[in-house]
């Protein structure tokens, strides 16, 4: 069975470009094995088979692997060190703010940042890049349509500021997302943005490798400017920093070093 599923990995690399082999292999398999029980098929091979012809099972699988799980201000207490501490730590020396939301999946987080920023900080300019894997996920974040649940921990002074609820729905309004670019983006194969002063990428890292992870730390750390910071999920704090040229400042942020002249 390990050499079926070592088959079906390699199958799906080809495929979408996605290397299932720097996600955690039981978490991973566990997911895709109650998805391919689910739709009747007794093998990857069969399973693969299937989604190779049926785009509507391909975009489930795609689903399935790639985590959606966000909220509003998840974690708030890290929100509200982030708007203390952080933020006019990064605004001391500049006007205008380069923030990339990693792994944003349908886009509580990004639209959390911009909301923060024009009720707290409306003196600063910012640009907002918003990315995930999951182009299902991020047709959704533009949207920008969502559960009464998603919105539990936002503060009520933002939920009323930018929010209009429709039939149990709540719409954000178009002043938030315009300052938001949202596209698609797979953290372990492509490109990073350049000179970011804040990086938000939450309770992702969790799933995959200690390999993989180590290889992302190293392209954000290069992808941050001087001084930039990263900030992770509760569950995602880096033992040594130092390695990727990060100094922890608070909990669950790491600012990146000031070069050295030599």
């Amino acid at each position: 069975m390990a050499g079926e599923y070592d088959t079906f990995v390699k199958q799906i690399k080809e495929k979408l470009s996605i290397d299932l082999g720097l996600y955690k292999e039981a978490q991973m398999k566990r997911r895709i094995t109650s998805l391919r029980n689910k739709r009747g098929y007794k093998t990857f091979a069969e399973y693969f088979k299937a989604i190779n012809q049926d785009k509507k099972l391909l975009n489930e699988f795609v689903d399935r692997i790639t985590i959606n799980v966000s909220e509003f201000y998840r974690n708030p207490k890290r929100w509200e060190v982030l708007k203390t501490t952080i933020v006019p730590l990064l605004i001391q020396n500049k006007k205008k703010l380069s923030i990339w939301s990693a792994a944003c999946s349908t886009g509580e987080e990004p639209y959390s940042i911009a909301m923060m920023i024009q009720t707290y900080f409306p003196d600063i300019q910012y640009k907002i890049i918003a990315t995930d894997i999951d182009q299902k996920a991020l047709e959704k974040a533009k949207l920008g349509i969502y559960q009464k649940q998603s919105l539990k921990d936002l503060p009520i002074e933002l939920k009323k500021n930018y929010f209009t609820e429709k039939s149990g729905l709540f719409y954000i309004d178009d002043s938030i997302k315009k300052d938001i670019e949202f596209m698609k983006h797979d953290l372990l194969t492509d490109k990073y943005p350049k000179q970011v002063d804040l990086i938000v990428c939450r309770n992702v890292l969790i799933y995959f490798t200690d390999i993989a992870k180590e290889s992302i730390y190293h392209k954000f750390s290069k992808s941050l400017a001087e001084e930039g910071v990263l900030f992770v999920g509760s569950t995602e704090q880096i033992f040594t920093p130092q390695q990727y040229n990060l100094n922890l400042i608070d909990t669950f942020f790491y600012q990146k070093s000031v070069e050295k002249l030599k």
